[in-house]
């Protein structure tokens, strides 16, 4: 499946990375092209997942309302974010054409508590199906219904951010939930930062991070902080995981441990890989 979907989106840009959870039951894929290019390649890649994913037999750790969970065009460049806005748009017409209501988040929100993606998703599908159905929660785009396979997508356009697995030497996942709480914006903690606490295989949990700003939170005091937090409960942060890409800014003075997981600077710098698709 992931292949598939990797030819399919490679026929019309170029793929920087693939990034695949099987505890979480999602992949991320990274793209790369000019503004009309690259919401081709969403588009085409939209229809493909509807066509092979049913989220009525997904299991899956993260969170998640549909088989194309969220759809983010990002812009690096300041003087590229009107254009990242418009292929957010054309993505989010062409998404919910194929009978997918779309839900706008982040600056494309209609509203401020639609800003965040946990708005959407707490609950889950089942969650989000009754919202729906009872008027709570009306979509910017699209049925007023999530599809029967697919769900519903979350769509925005934003500057890059890091998402970023800390894993904890502990069985016990509700050291990770506290941890998660006290580093998270919403919890009084790092500015930016949005954070879960999730059980892992064998005898680790999780700590689950997006950083919105890497420049004022780089991961070094973020592993930091999860560090000092997680020895408080007996515990160490003893492995690191990046998902997708990550700016340069974000890995400045970055410690020898927690150790990142199968880093490789040429494939995992934002900037290092785009500089190597010419982009």
């Amino acid at each position: 499946m992931i292949e598939a979907l990797q030819a399919t989106l490679g026929g019309h840009c170029t793929v920087l990375n693939i990034h695949a959870d099987p505890q979480h039951n999602r992949s991320v894929f990274t793209l790369a092209a000019d503004a009309d290019r690259l919401a081709d390649a969403m588009l085409a890649g939209a229809q493909h997942a509807m066509d092979l994913i049913d989220m009525r037999g997904h299991q899956g750790a993260h969170p998640h309302i549909g088989a194309l969970d969220v759809c983010p065009a990002v812009w690096v460049e300041e003087g590229d974010r009107e254009a990242a806005g418009t292929v957010a748009r054309r993505v989010a017409e062409g998404v919910a054409e194929l009978g997918i209501p779309v839900f706008l988040y982040g600056e494309l929100a209609s509203s401020p508590e639609r800003r965040e993606r946990a708005f959407f998703r707490r609950g889950g599908p089942a969650e989000l199906a009754r919202r729906m159905e009872s008027g709570e929660l009306a979509p910017d785009l699209g049925p007023a219904a999530p599809h029967p396979s697919a769900g519903a997508t979350l769509v925005t356009a934003r500057p890059p951010l890091v998402a970023f697995n800390v894993e904890l030497d502990t069985p016990n996942p509700e050291v990770a939930r506290e941890i998660a709480a006290a580093i998270r914006e919403d919890g009084g903690g790092l500015p930016g930062v949005r954070a879960l606490g999730m059980p892992r295989e064998g005898e680790r949990t999780q700590v689950s991070v997006n950083v919105h700003d890497a420049r004022s939170i780089p991961l070094a005091k973020l592993v930091d902080e999860i560090g000092r937090r997680a020895a408080e409960h007996g515990a160490r942060a003893v492995e690191a995981e990046l998902v997708g890409l990550a700016p340069e800014a974000a890995l400045e003075g970055y410690p020898e441990e927690p150790a990142i997981r199968s880093f490789d600077a040429d494939e995992h710098v934002l900037e290092r890989a785009l500089e190597r698709c010419g982009g």
